[in-house]
Parts: C-alpha cells; sequence; structure tokens
C-alpha cells in the first residue's frame, strides 16, 4: 500500500476516529514516513489538548489570524470589503437604470403611431 492512500487517513488514525485495515496497519508498521507523521499528528493533538481552558481569546482574534494567513492587514481587509460592496451596488444601481431605461423605450414605442402618408 503506497503511503499516498494512507496521507488523508492519518489524522484520523491519529484521533482515533478511523481504524486501519491489516493493510495499512501493515504498511505503517514498515514505513518510517507514515510513522513519523502519524507522530507528528498525535503530538499536535496533545498539544491543542494542553491548549483547552489555558487562554482566553480577544476579541478580533479570529480575523487577526484569518488576515495573517492571507497576506492582508485587517484594515485593509475591511476596506477591501468596503469597496467590493460599492462595487456591487454600482453594478446594482447601473442594471436597475438600464432595466428602467428599456421599459420607457419600450412603452414609447409601442404608443408611436404610424405616419399618415
Amino acid at each position: 500500500m503506497p503511503c499516498d492512500q494512507l496521507t488523508d487517513t492519518l489524522p484520523g488514525v491519529a484521533d482515533g476516529s478511523v481504524t486501519l485495515d491489516r493493510a495499512g496497519r501493515a504498511h505503517v508498521e514498515a514505513c518510517l514516513r507514515c510513522q513519523a507523521e502519524l507522530v507528528r499528528y498525535r503530538r499536535l493533538l496533545r498539544s491543542l489538548h494542553g491548549l483547552r481552558g489555558e487562554w482566553v481569546a480577544a476579541p478580533g482574534l479570529l480575523t487577526e489570524i484569518l488576515a495573517a494567513l492571507d497576506g492582508v492587514d485587517p484594515d485593509e481587509r475591511e476596506a477591501r470589503t468596503g469597496r467590493r460592496t460599492a462595487y456591487l451596488s454600482g453594478i446594482a444601481a447601473a442594471t436597475a437604470a438600464g432595466a428602467a431605461g428599456a421599459i420607457v423605450f419600450a412603452t414609447r414605442v409601442r404608443h408611436r403611431r404610424p405616419l399618415a402618408g
């Protein structure tokens, strides 16, 4: 069994939610790479469980973390969101104006009488 087939299941094995079949267990027992990966997941889980109750998240921390992951300053993200909203509002207004113009044009064309000749 290649390592690629186990990559997605090792986190579940580490937390106990997934049980490997015989071939999977035999592979992990023989593969140092998969063993090391499994050890890393178990250490990460122990560390995360150790953090429970030790700290309280500051307000806005999640936004700051997500912005850091995206590489964008939170103020810049807020500005981008505001620009996006303004842009979409402008598109909506232009669409509404175009629809109103089309309705006016259609009613004027329909009410015209042919010229007598």
